[in-house]
């Protein structure tokens, strides 16, 4: 029972730290929702392993987790109309990450999914500080690279 309550609270805390970050910036999928997300994917893990189930069996669990974060996270992506913008990648992927840090959490791999959620952290908060704005991006329309700098107005 305690190796039970330790993965899922590993799950939970790990998660619960993306999904503060998520939610320090103001994003749709913040705290709770990472959480949910981390406890509920090492559960879906945890659950056929305690019950006996083969090592192959908890792969297609794990599988089925994947995919099922994917609509999730989907549903955090919104194309902002005329201005041609995405939004919500980085949210749509911080919920799939925390979804395999759940599952890490859940098979066992504390220490993989505390660096996981180390190295998740360190992107989110350097990137941003590599990245010039205004300057090249893609156009959803044309699909050809433009730089906002060198356009009139830009």
């Amino acid at each position: 029972m305690t190796t039970i309550v330790v993965r899922v609270l590993v799950a939970a805390i790990l998660g619960g730290i993306v999904g503060w970050e998520r939610e320090r910036k103001g994003r749709a999928a913040g705290l709770k929702t990472h959480i949910l997300v981390s406890i509920g994917s090492a559960l879906f893990v945890l659950a056929p392993l305690l019950s006996g189930i083969e090592g192959g069996d908890v792969t297609r669990v794990m599988q089925g987790v994947v995919s099922g974060i994917g609509f999730l996270g989907a549903g955090a992506i919104l194309k902002l109309g005329k201005e041609e913008r995405i939004e919500g990648l980085t949210t749509a992927a911080g919920v799939w990450m925390t979804a395999a840090i759940g599952m890490a959490a859940g098979m066992g791999e504390e220490m993989v999914a505390l660096l996981t959620t180390a190295v998740a952290l360190l992107v989110v908060a350097a990137v941003p500080r590599f990245r010039s704005e205004p300057g090249p991006h893609r156009n959803l329309k044309t699909g050809r690279t433009v730089d906002d700098a060198s356009e009139p107005g830009g």
